[in-house]
């Protein structure tokens, strides 16, 4: 398992003999412990595969001994309509096997489907939810476009390696095993050494090039993920690069990614002459010295012209898959290394765990103590130095001071996107290692300043708090954000679609239903991180009345930009470089004339209060 929070990039290509561990490690969705059905499937899959290689080696030699019957029966016309019927009853013979090994073939896709499908869907599930586990940390660090083409990629390789590696590669290996075994009991252990040989020394050409050809496939995949990342980036970003007037910029560092991905594919795509020419002359080479050893016999004796006939077309037989072995094998080898990275991805230990007898927390009233709480992001940089302060039930506090004072990394402490270095915070008394955190994130909302929306109707984002809400609860939540009647005047109403991180919406407009969706999640503790500092003073006037509303009756910790909003609380704290310089109401903190009365000042001079 690797150790928490390593960075994807970090996640390099293993060993084939890693690779092939990790394709293993699907073995518990191909034979589920609480689907028995699927355990049926994935066995008569296996038989069916088994039994259809041994009737394609069959059949060959059915059709070889009519050929001789029909020889025999040209030399000597006077054997009769026995033997006629003999040859026919042998062509259908070989006609019945075939079609056999096709009936077994697609049955075994039929009855392995739905595992296949589940695997799939199985295995997406897991590592989605597992992405949800990792650290706030993790998730600044990366790229979501990077990180949704590892599972895209991983996903699809399940299907692939299915396909071809259980149902391709490994059946033609038993087939040759097959083939070889009837050669030697039909014929003599020649044939076989040489059928075996020459495929042998097939593979092992076709994976020696291909593990050459692969260092241009990884960097052609490196740079297609660099440049969708970029894209994606760009996109999400869509009002800042008009804001700047960057589009050429944007366009012109995709063209880049692009052209560097370009370089890499061609590369690749030229490589693969050489493997095609080798694989050929091998193949014929193998089918040239079966022959010629055949007719050798032949003219001894020993053998027959239908022999000549059953081996040629048993080696075809074994040869048709091998005609994409270079491409299966390259496509397999990329498709474990997109799986092992998925796979890589699920080993990153999350850095925040519950311990193992973390307890539920329920009924929550909404003390919280800080005691002596140091924290870091960084080795070298302390962000939080011995902080202590506590906010009884019911109270609100505010946390003032300037950028980079450490005031939003409470409220990530809190929620316990991050453990803490050192101290101790306790919510009623609980600390927060004692905790679970599914519990605790279930008594705290909040509203912050950069307020995200997904891409669908305002109703769906307020309901998020609370799926099992009922319509007139969501709209109370809104009447109480004071957004109700702007919905309600809308053509859809709660059916209007906000677009991507609500950009359809004002940033008002964002704001209460942020409020609104808070509230219908009814949270012992809010949570107000600079909740208006990005609105201006008309639109922050009007939003405060609602966030006072949200604030009633609830322990509530408002991280503050604008002093004006926090004059009536409980308690403010001011901090700076760290840690806490004064802290009081805010008449007492104006009489103190340190830096709570400087803020004050400065902001009360600034143009806005003008």
């Amino acid at each position: 398992m690797m150790p928490p929070g390593t960075p994807d990039q970090d996640i390099k290509e293993q060993s084939l003999r890693y690779q092939l561990k990790s394709f293993w490690r699907l073995w518990p969705y191909l034979w589920p412990k609480d689907k028995p059905s699927y355990k049926i499937r994935t066995l008569l899959a296996m038989i069916f595969t088994i039994a259809g290689q041994f009737i394609v080696v069959l059949a060959p030699f059915f059709l070889g001994r009519a050929i001789d019957a029909m020889d025999l029966q040209v030399k000597d016309m006077g054997l009769g309509n026995a033997l006629g019927i003999g040859i026919i009853l042998l062509i259908l013979a070989y006609g019945g096997f075939r079609l056999f090994s096709v009936v077994l073939s697609e049955g075994r896709e039929y009855v392995f489907a739905p595992v296949a499908q589940y695997a799939k869907r199985a295995v997406a599930t897991s590592t989605f939810a597992h992405l949800h586990k990792l650290s706030l940390r993790y998730h600044l660090e990366k790229r979501t476009g990077g990180l949704s083409r590892i599972i895209e990629r991983g996903v699809r390789s399940i299907d692939f390696l299915f396909r071809f590696l259980l149902f391709n590669i490994g059946p033609t290996l038993l087939q040759l095993a097959i083939a070889g075994a009837a050669f030697w009991i039909a014929y003599s252990w020649e044939f076989a050494l040489i059928a075996v040989a020459v495929v042998i020394t097939y593979i092992w050409f076709t994976v020696t090039t291909t593990e050459w050809r692969l260092k241009f496939r990884r960097d052609m995949n490196k740079k297609d993920t660099e440049a969708n990342a970029k894209a994606i980036d760009s996109l999400l970003n869509y009002e800042t690069v008009k804001y700047f007037n960057a589009e050429k910029f944007e366009t012109d560092r995709y063209d880049i990614a692009m052209e560097g991905y370009q370089k890499a594919a061609i590369l690749s795509r030229t490589s693969l002459a050489t493997v095609n020419i080798g694989q050929s002359f091998l193949m014929n080479l193998g089918l040239v010295a079966l022959v010629l050893l055949a007719a050798q016999r032949v003219l001894g004796g020993s053998m027959t012209t239908g022999d000549i006939f059953a081996i040629t077309m048993v080696m075809m037989q074994v040869y048709r898959p091998l005609n994409i072995l270079g491409f299966a094998y390259r496509e397999i080898k990329q498709a474990l290394t997109d799986m092992e990275k998925m796979f890589a991805l699920r080993d990153i230990r999350p850095e925040v765990q519950d311990a193992p007898n973390a307890k539920d927390i329920y009924d929550v009233k909404g003390a919280i103590k800080f005691d002596h709480v140091a924290f870091r992001y960084d080795e070298d940089r302390p962000i939080l130095k011995d902080i202590s302060f506590d906010i009884q039930p019911g109270q609100t506090v505010a946390v003032v001071g300037p950028t980079g004072a450490g005031k939003s990394t409470l409220s990530r402490i809190l929620f316990r996107f991050y453990d803490i270095e050192g101290g101790t915070v306790t919510v009623d008394g609980h600390s927060l290692s004692d905790i679970t955190q599914d519990s605790l994130r279930k008594s705290i909302g909040i509203v912050p300043q950069d307020t995200v929306l997904f891409n669908d109707t305002i109703g769906y984002n307020i309901l998020y708090a609370n799926p099992n809400a009922t319509q007139d609860e969501i709209e109370a939540a809104a009447k109480a954000a004071q957004i109700h009647d702007f919905i309600a005047g809308l053509p859809k109403g709660y059916e209007t679609m906000v677009g991507e991180r609500g950009l359809k919406l004002s940033g008002g407009e964002k704001q209460r239903v942020a409020i609104a969706r808070t509230l219908l999640k009814n949270p012992a503790i809010l949570i107000l991180d600079e909740a208006t500092s990005a609105l201006d003073s008309v639109t922050e006037r009007d939003i405060q009345t609602a966030l006072d509303n949200a604030a009633k009756n609830r322990t509530t910790l408002v991280i503050a930009h604008r002093l004006s909003t926090i004059t009536g609380a409980d308690k403010i704290i001011v901090m700076e470089d760290g840690q806490i310089a004064e802290q009081g109401t805010h008449e007492e903190l104006l009489k103190k004339r340190g830096l709570y009365e400087a803020l004050w000042e400065q902001q009360e001079k600034s143009p806005e209060h003008a």
